[in-house]
């Protein structure tokens, strides 16, 4: 495989970097040539990406690392472009191909290394697998390269971004943040060391100067106490910011798990959880933060103190040691036998909260029909009784909380008071060896001793608290996800043909199948209508292909691949799909249209627009596709909220499209405007369109009647009307109102 490349002398006279054929790669372009190298790079991991999917940024003659780095993102790739240089490359000696972007635009794969040789060796993006690399030493690789590279890693399939959210999971954080951690202890325990100092110049104070009337002894003191004050405010300024960078970094992990997870999750746990209650439930995060953050750092950090205050305490007096670690630990005895019960309250109160919260959140997403059907005083009711509860509860809960505070604090009173006089009996029965200023410095000592102590004593019961929060949030995010189906599988370029075979489909707690046995195929570029009765399963059909349910029987094909073995990413991505009520973002028109490929430009915006019909009344808008489009779309009408979802399923060209109901909430005119385009848009593509209005099916290559989830007929409109009963109904219907006594005697007939 090796090809030597003999001697390299600086007046040698080298050719230019060449690592293919080069008839193959001069029918390549720089742009080509790239993106088949990322592909390369991906397909070592399992990973077939579409170079089709790649939209060049304006502006750019080829492929940019940060674009290419993005593209790999999107498709669930982790990636990450860097500069390096000659040696670095040595590193790669045996790991997988590295992306080598060159000076002209083209790109290699670094596929091996001999720093022996001081050689890496390079493969072309269009070499075949049986094609051996070529040898590239420094002076012809600097040539052509300017230390630009791209390297891929393997999906994240069950890694960390898979972890379930526990309280070993946010221990784990903490614990990787181990060099901050090793210094901010360090910090805390020099501070500690220096705590013990003021309490020794209190002590000399007392014993030297008062009681030998020393002045240069006083002066000594002052100068040692200012010095120490001064490191000790920078040592503390020094262990803040550590404190603080460390909080920040937990805190964005905690955020970015959390969401991560919550997005990660299918679209059917949506629709089976209300949408209050799950985001009253993932706001608890912040709970966990701000003890994650706060209480739990601190405490943790006080503790080190004791690994130096504690026995220093017990070398000054023992009996007074002893007597300060017995009360703390009554005070956490009594905390634990009230941990149980008030945990329970606080879960109590968290769930009456978080009723409470899915009740105002109802009543905004639909305070139009609160509003239009004068519903506030029922509304408010309900508040007022959610309120109720949840003030119930935090009341006992406080109540219940309120008792070990009240049997806690009289023994925090005598640690830090009650030990000068408890030392004071000691000292006058001569019990004790330490004199007036050593009692004064134990207990400036047993002061800060103290605080720590029942910290942690009282850390158990926020614990508790915390922990109950965490199983609210993991009641959420710890629900099974698609992220292995989303980096994990194939990602075959699609040309329209759908099957389903034998397919059996029941919804969780479902009473019956929602599909049957159904079998059907249809070949690339057919209009497929389906109608039928509610609850028929049409919609059911739609969401099979989009991989939003995928526990079914039998086999969903698209181009003879079965569904659940292509990347579900890949899937959506590559269909357009248009419902009865789309959203759109707050944002402008186009960002609406081009949402979710920022590669787009707004040629390509303004094409799918016209294909839409929606091109005449954007160009009416204020700003045209600059225009911004409000919260909830108010800005603009139910047809222009509709044509522009149209735009935004077909600003990438797919192959597959589905209208689920697409036309039924839009007026007449608007109506019309998107089945005079249906022809138009549906050319060359595949479109599965559900409606409840036959008339905009009249078009369609075929028409599936479905009925109580099995398929009733497959054919044309006017064939249909002869020979399907089901469909001859619902047409003499829907259109009584042209011929009504024809329409009336059919009906009669029972048809």
């Amino acid at each position: 495989m090796e090809q030597d490349i003999g001697g390299v002398g600086p007046d040698d006279d080298r050719e230019p970097l060449q690592i293919g054929e080069e008839s193959a790669e001069q029918e390549l372009t720089p742009t080509e040539l790239r993106l088949r190298a990322v592909i390369v790079a991906s397909r070592f991991y399992g990973v077939d990406l579409d170079i089709n999917e790649y939209r060049l940024t304006a502006g750019e003659p080829y492929p940019s690392p940060a674009s290419l780095v993005n593209w790999l993102r999107d498709q669930g790739m982790l990636a990450k472009a860097m500069r390096l240089k000659w040696k670095n490359l040595f590193r790669f000696r045996e790991s997988a191909p590295v992306v080598l972007l060159l000076k002209d635009g083209t790109a290699g794969l670094v596929v091996g290394a001999d720093p022996d040789r001081d050689v890496v060796w390079l493969k072309s993006p269009t070499a075949r697998d049986s094609e051996p690399p070529v040898a590239v030493d420094r002076l012809r690789m600097e040539a052509a390269w300017a230390g630009d590279v791209i390297l891929v890693r393997r999906p994240a399939g069950s890694g960390e971004g898979e972890a379930p959210f526990t309280m070993g999971w946010i221990f784990k954080q903490v614990t990787m943040q181990k060099k901050l951690l090793t210094q901010i202890s360090f910090a805390s325990l020099i501070l500690s060391v220096l705590n013990i100092v003021p309490a020794l110049l209190v002590m000399s104070t007392i014993d030297r100067v008062l009681e030998y009337n020393s002045l240069s002894t006083f002066y000594l003191l002052t100068a040692i106490l200012g010095a120490l004050m001064f490191y000790e405010m920078t040592l503390g300024w020094a262990r803040r910011e550590l404190i603080l960078v460390l909080s920040t970094r937990l805190d964005s992990k905690l955020n970015l798990h959390v969401f991560g997870r919550l997005l990660a999750l299918p679209l059917d746990f949506f629709e089976r959880s209300q949408a209050g209650e799950t985001i009253s439930r993932v706001r608890e995060v912040y709970r966990v933060r701000e003890f994650l953050t706060g209480k739990l750092l601190s405490t943790l950090l006080d503790g080190v103190t004791l690994f130096v205050m504690v026995p220093f305490m017990f070398y000054m007096e023992p009996t007074l040691a002893v007597v300060c670690v017995a009360i703390a630990g009554l005070i956490a005895l009594i905390i634990i036998a009230f941990l149980r019960p008030v945990g329970r309250l606080i879960a109590m109160t968290i769930q009456a909260e978080h009723k409470k919260g899915a009740v105002m959140n109802e009543t905004v997403h639909g305070i139009r029909t609160v509003k239009s059907l004068a519903l506030e005083p029922q509304q408010k009711a309900v508040w007022d009784e959610r309120v109720a509860e949840a003030g119930r509860w935090r009341l006992a809960a406080g109540r219940l909380a309120n008792w070990p505070a009240t049997l806690t604090d009289p023994l925090q009173l005598f640690m830090s008071r009650g030990v000068v006089l408890f030392g004071a009996y000691l000292a006058l029965n001569n019990d004790s060896s330490v004199d007036r200023g050593g009692l004064i410095a134990f207990m400036i000592i047993s002061s800060r001793v103290a605080q720590p102590l029942v910290g942690f004593a009282k850390l158990m019961e926020d614990y508790h608290e915390v922990r109950t929060s965490i199983g609210q949030i993991a009641k959420v995010l710890n629900n099974p996800t698609e992220t292995r189906a989303q980096s994990d599988g194939m990602r075959p370029k699609f040309e329209g043909q759908v099957s389903f075979e034998d397919v059996t489909f029941t919804y969780p707690l479902g009473q019956r199948p929602a599909l049957n046995k159904v079998t059907f195929s249809i070949p690339p570029g057919t209009m497929l209508g389906l109608v039928g009765r509610s609850g028929s399963g049409k919609s059911t059909i739609t969401r099979l292909l989009q991989g939003i349910n995928r526990e079914y029987t039998g086999a969903v094909r698209i181009d003879g691949s079965e569904l659940r073995e292509i990347n579900l990413s890949h899937l959506r991505r590559s269909f357009g799909v248009v419902l009865q009520d789309n959203f759109l973002f707050r944002g402008t028109v186009r960002d609406n249209i081009t949402a979710g490929r920022p590669g787009l430009t707004l040629e390509d915006a303004v094409r799918a627009a016209r294909l839409a019909g929606a091109e005449e009344f954007i160009e009416r808008m204020p700003q045209g596709y600059d225009t911004w489009i409000e919260e909830g779309s108010a800005n603009i009408s139910g047809g222009q909220r509709q044509r522009l979802a149209i735009a935004r399923a077909l600003i990438t060209n797919p192959r597959i499209m589905i209208l689920d109901e697409a036309t039924s909430a839009l007026d007449p005119e608007s109506e019309a405007l998107v089945n005079a385009n249906l022809t138009r848009i549906g050319k060359g593509r595949t479109m599965v369109i559900v409606s409840h209005r036959l008339s905009s099916l009249v078009n369609c290559d075929l028409i599936m009647v479905l009925d109580r989830g099995t398929v009733i007929d497959v054919a044309p409109h006017s064939v249909l009307l002869d020979r399907c009963s089901i469909y001859r109904t619902l047409w003499n219907q829907q259109n009584r109102h042209i011929d009504p006594v024809r329409a009336a005697a059919a009906l009669a007939q029972g048809e």
